[in-house]
Formats: C-alpha cells, sequence, structure tokens
C-alpha cells in the first residue's frame, strides 16, 4: 500500500534523471574530414545538479559526435562500439582522425564514436562568437579575439561552472547510455591523458553500460602534489635525465659523444646563455623547453644527444633535422577545422582542478619558478602559464580528488618515459583502484614509450587492445629505443 504513491514520484526522478539519455540521429557529415562518416549530437542543459537533472534550460549546449562505420561487409552488423575520448582538456576528437588505421586493426570489426566535449571542437564553447569556425581564427583565437574572449568569461565567473570536469561527465554519462539498446554490439570506451580523468569522473557517476574501458596514459591521484600540473617542469626532467643515462649506458651513443650527455648538456647551457646567437636559433629561445617537447616524439627524443653536440660544435644541421621530425609528427595528427585547442578551456578546468599550486604555495610567483627549476636540464611552459591564471575558476565538488566505487574491467596503458602524465603516478592510480576493490584493474606497462600510446606506440597499442577485447591477460610490451628509422 505505501509503494503505490511514490510510483510518480519515482517515474518523475527517473525521467528528470535520464533527460538526455536517448540515441542520436545520425547523418552524413556537411564536412570531409573522414569521409564517409555519419554527423550527430545531444542537446544538453548548460548545468546539471548533484543528482544529474538538468538546470534552466535543457537545450542550452549542444554535444557533437561522429561517427565512424564499422569495416565490415555491407549488411553485416558491427562486432563492437568504441567510444574515444580525447584529451586536454581542450582538445576536440578529431585528435583521432588520422589515427583510423591503428584503431581499425586494434579492433577489427568496430564502430567508433567520437565525441567532442563540452568546450571543444563542433560542441559548444566558451566563446560562443570568438571560438565560432566562421570567425577570424576558426575555431582558435586569434589576434583581437583572445581579450574579447578572455574579458567576456571574466564578466560572467560562474559560467565557467557550466564547463567543469564534471558538467562533461554528465554530458558523457548521458551519450553513452543513449547508445544503449538490447540488440546492439558491446560498448567499449578509450580515453587518453585528460580524457582518463574525464571517464573516470563520468564512472564515479554511476556505473557505465560498457562491457570494458581502456585508459591510454592514465592521469595520477588528483591531490598528489608530485604529479599536480605545476610540477609538470620536474615530471619532464624525471623523463629527460632517463634519457641522457640511457646514452651514457649506451656503447655507440656514449663513443659518440665521448663523454658524460649531462657534462656536454650544461656546457651548452652555459654557451646559450653567453651567445644569444645560438639562443636565437633554438624555437621559443628556450633550450630546456625545446628538449622536454622532443620528449614527447620518440624520433626527436633519441637526436637529443646528437643535438647537444652540434649546438656544442656551433653547427645546426640536426636541428633542422629534429625540427622537420617535430613538425611531421605533428603533422600526422591530422588538421581539421576542430582541431585548435580550446585554451579558455585548458585554463579554467587546470586552474581549477589539476593544479595545487595556488593552496600548496599562495604566493608562488615567477621568481620561484626560476628558482625551484635552476638545476633542471628538461622542464615544460605549463607551471608559468598556469601561474598567469587570468580566467575564473569554478569551485571543486565532491567529485574532486575520489574514485569511483565501481569500474567495469579495465586496461591501463602506460609508457615508463611518460613526461605528462608519469608513469608512477598510474601506477598510484592502479593501486588505488585495487586496493579500493572497484573492480579488475589491469596495467600493461609500455617500456620506452612516452605519451599516448596510440601514437607514439601503435603496435604495442594493438596488441593490448585485442588482447583486452578477447578478455586475455594483460601483456607488457616494448617500444625500441631508439628507433630504426
Amino acid at each position: 500500500m505505501t509503494v503505490l504513491p511514490r510510483l510518480p514520484l519515482l517515474a518523475t526522478l527517473l525521467a528528470a534523471a535520464s533527460l538526455h539519455a536517448e540515441p542520436m540521429y545520425f547523418t552524413p557529415c556537411s564536412d570531409t574530414a573522414v569521409p564517409g562518416s555519419l554527423c550527430s549530437g545531444l542537446n544538453v542543459p548548460g548545468s546539471y545538479d548533484a543528482q544529474g537533472r538538468g538546470i534552466g534550460d535543457p537545450d542550452a549546449m549542444h554535444v557533437f559526435v561522429r561517427k565512424i562505420a564499422a569495416d565490415v561487409p555491407a549488411g553485416k552488423p558491427a562486432k563492437g562500439t568504441l567510444w574515444l575520448v580525447a584529451g586536454g582538456p581542450g582538445e576536440s576528437g578529431a585528435s583521432f582522425y588520422s589515427l583510423l588505421p591503428t584503431l581499425r586493426r586494434s579492433f577489427p570489426g568496430f564502430e567508433f564514436l567520437i565525441p567532442d566535449h563540452r568546450g571543444t571542437g563542433h560542441s559548444s564553447r566558451l566563446c560562443k562568437v570568438e571560438e565560432s569556425e566562421r570567425s577570424p581564427g576558426g575555431r582558435a583565437l586569434a589576434g583581437a579575439e583572445w581579450g574579447s574572449c578572455f574579458a567576456g568569461i571574466n564578466l560572467m565567473p560562474e559560467y565557467a561552472g557550466q564547463f567543469s570536469i564534471t558538467m562533461a561527465a554528465r554530458d558523457l554519462q548521458a551519450l553513452i547510455a543513449g547508445e544503449q539498446g538490447k540488440n546492439k554490439p558491446p560498448m567499449y570506451v578509450y580515453s587518453v591523458s585528460y580524457g582518463t580523468q574525464l571517464v573516470l569522473r563520468t564512472l564515479q557517476l554511476g556505473p557505465l553500460p560498457v562491457k570494458g574501458v581502456i585508459f591510454d596514459s592514465l592521469v595520477p591521484p588528483q591531490t598528489d602534489a608530485r604529479w599536480d600540473l605545476s610540477q609538470r617542469s620536474h615530471v619532464v626532467n624525471t623523463v629527460g635525465m632517463q634519457v641522457l643515462a640511457w646514452c651514457d649506458a649506451d656503447a655507440a651513443c656514449h663513443a659518440a659523444l665521448g663523454e658524460p650527455a649531462t657534462t656536454l648538456y650544461r656546457r651548452v647551457l652555459d654557451k646559450a646563455q653567453a651567445d644569444p646567437a645560438l639562443l636565437a636559433k633554438i624555437p621559443g629561445k628556450n633550450l630546456k623547453h625545446f628538449l622536454g617537447g622532443m620528449l614527447d616524439v620518440p624520433a626527436a627524443r633519441a637526436r637529443i644527444p646528437y643535438l647537444l653536440q652540434e649546438l656544442d660544435q656551433g653547427k645546426d644541421g640536426e636541428l633542422a633535422s629534429v625540427r622537420a621530425t617535430l613538425t611531421r609528427a605533428a603533422a600526422g595528427l591530422g588538421s581539421y577545422p576542430q582541431s585548435p585547442l580550446s585554451i579558455p578551456l585548458v585554463n579554467i578546468i587546470s586552474n581549477s582542478e589539476n593544479n595545487l599550486q595556488a593552496s600548496l604555495r599562495p604566493n608562488w610567483a615567477a621568481a620561484d619558478i626560476d628558482r625551484d627549476e635552476a638545476e633542471l636540464l628538461f622542464t615544460s611552459p605549463l607551471p608559468r602559464i598556469l601561474l598567469g591564471g587570468g580566467l575564473p575558476t569554478y569551485p571543486r565538488d565532491a567529485y574532486f580528488g575520489a574514485l569511483p566505487a565501481k569500474v567495469p574491467p579495465t586496461l591501463v596503458l602506460q609508457g615508463t618515459l611518460d613526461p605528462k602524465t608519469p608513469y608512477a603516478g598510474a601506477q598510484a592510480q592502479v593501486q588505488a583502484l585495487t586496493q579500493n576493490k572497484a573492480g579488475k584493474v589491469a596495467l600493461s606497462t609500455v617500456y620506452n614509450a612516452p605519451h599516448f600510446i596510440l601514437w607514439t606506440a601503435p603496435a604495442c597499442f594493438e596488441q593490448a587492445s585485442t588482447r583486452f577485447i578477447a578478455g586475455k591477460p594483460a601483456q607488457d610490451c616494448t617500444l625500441q629505443f631508439p628507433p630504426t628509422n
């Protein structure tokens, strides 16, 4: 007798919670980014309350999704569906388009669903005018757009909260739930870098109807001060010193240098400080930053000792070669109208949730960073960028620093030479999930690999993914270092 009166209320709550958990209707895309792909999306609230119910206009924002059909014979159903969640924050799903050959080998017969999370790509942006595709800079900010975009956000500081990790997680939850169906193939989720944080947050909100999750380059525990974004230079330096140590231990590399790699590097740094002409040759006029950036690309990373040797000798042939290698690597990810990173979103999410500097060192200034990094040989510009702020932050919610109570079967792919999401940080995150008995979490170590295994170590990615889909135990893999080509 007491149950019946509650049914209308229960139905109302369920309806509110699943307001946007509806299937998308895909039609041929109007662009040519991925020929033959289909496009759709979901209209979502500008904000959600703590229970996940939309606040205000239920269609305040739009989340764009691209579908790439399974490579199967006509009339045959897909074997599975893979959601691809990009990193950043601020990066769109376009970063996956050029990687489709690896994805098809790794997930044969699968269809791919690639969303642009709110604030990125073709989804609703923080600056509707300045980040529109029709603006002078397209999706990127250009010229006067920087000032007007930032000024507009600062006039409405509460607007930043609509682009939080949790708001984006609510969107992802609705997208995936809307694709659930009795006769649909099994779904999986793949995410990389910041995308792993977004998926972890989504799993905190509740279970997802997926058979498994793959984390590529897993973020470290959110509250660990060793690895937050203000410590990025220390993370980069740890990897850079490992590369120099490799040269010392390798007979051919050590013979070519004729001295310890760090000795050579410090001499080159001294020369650069004394010779503006030498420093002017380095992109950004900062050798520590430039070499730190080389760690992301295996082919460039292997040339660091030889670049230092030529700089010491006053030559620049190796520098030109390395710059060409980095340009080719960046071009390999493709360039599409939705590709430009959303810098306002990077700024807001990073400073709101992934930068512990403000609470740990509230009076930290540029001079303090200079002293902190004085002895480092490899650095990142990120700590100084974060110091500038410039945009409002949003308050951390109850999900900050926590982990999901339960996760589906999970595979973590992590490189031992990752200068962005460190290997030790991923180990700590896996250990925390395991100790919490959240579910089965397997770590596949990719020795010598940097960030973004799908891109930098495709053979290892293919091996690990196919084993995971087949229900086989995870295996470690090794990226040849230095590369043969």
